[in-house]
């Protein structure tokens, strides 16, 4: 299971009703936030949130309204007696950025591990980090400076088999340890895998957050078969398609179809234009592109699970 909480919706600036849009992710007790703009801790604040057990901050840009809440945000991490290392992923440039934000939160009781993307695609497997089978995968996006949307996904294995194991002569007391994907080697010289007692890999979970781009074939690959797609819509208008493509964002129109292309099951979308009141007046044509489309508020959450559960 995967908790996924919006914590804000807004682009550009924060508004009184509508917060920047920072991401929120849990699994297995341990937490990734995307995005660090102005206000973010009051969002975190409104959803009863901590900052302190935050492991990973995932970055899609380095404009303010992603990045200028990270100062405060690590100040309180310190003062709430954080320890543990933090790991920050982001583009090019990441470990610059963040020491010029820490002039102002200079001394920390923590390490920050930086670890920039590169290329146009990048994977980092968290199974060492207390999250077996997490992975993050970040991929280029089009904006108007160096961004990336990120996927995040969750393996399932198979199903133990016990008429295997048995077959197999293999004790019951390592059954457990098989099932949790380690080898057994016993003084004999006998060697038993996982594959030996898991069947086929079951369908895991998938959640794909991407905003601050054009339409991309990149989304689509990434986002392919998500539960969940959160994606930029910047305008609602139909006449702001010109704007959107100048300054390099995206329509709920243009996100409807990638999300029909990608196959996804359910659509999010946020990073609102200030200018835009009020995002329900548009979706019943978002939904007719695609019916599972929703214009997420605020603090929007989900448990993501999986099948049969």
């Amino acid at each position: 299971m995967i908790d996924v909480c919006l914590l804000g919706t807004g682009g550009m600036m924060p508004l009184p009703n509508r917060l920047l849009t920072s991401l929120y992710v849990r699994y297995n007790g341990k937490c990734v936030l995307v995005d660090c703009g102005e206000a973010t801790q009051i969002a975190m604040k409104k959803k009863g949130l901590s900052s302190k057990p935050i492991d990973v901050i995932c970055f899609t840009h380095y404009h303010a309204d992603h990045i200028s809440g990270l100062p405060g945000m690590l100040l309180t991490m310190g003062n709430a007696e954080r320890t543990e290392p933090l790991l920050m992923i982001g583009p090019k440039g990441l470990e610059r950025v963040v020491n010029s934000l820490r002039v102002i939160a200079p001394e920390l009781p923590f390490e920050i591990v930086f670890k920039e993307i590169s290329g146009d695609e990048m994977s980092f497997d968290f199974d060492k980090e207390g999250m077996p089978g997490f992975k993050i995968t970040a991929f280029k996006v089009n904006h108007n400076i160096t961004c990336y949307g990120y996927s995040f996904s969750l393996s399932r294995q198979g199903k133990f088999n016990v008429e295997a194991a048995q077959a197999n002569g293999i004790d019951r007391k390592y059954w457990n340890s098989l099932q949790k994907g380690n080898t057994i080697t016993l003084d004999d010289g006998r060697v038993f895998t996982p594959d030996m007692v898991l069947g086929e890999a079951r369908k895991g979970i998938k959640l794909t957050y991407t905003t601050d781009t054009r339409p991309t074939d990149s989304i689509v690959r990434n986002a392919a078969d998500s539960d969940l797609f959160i994606c930029e819509g910047m305008y609602g208008e139909p006449d702001k398609v010109a704007k959107a493509r100048e300054y390099k964002h995206m329509t709920f129109y243009e996100a409807a179809k990638m999300a029909k292309d990608a196959k996804v099951k359910e659509m999010w979308l946020t990073h609102y234009s200030p200018s835009l009141v009020n995002p329900m007046e548009f979706m019943e044509d978002t939904k007719k592109i695609f019916a599972n489309s929703i214009a997420a508020k605020d603090g929007r959450s989900v448990e993501l699970r999986f099948e049969g559960e």
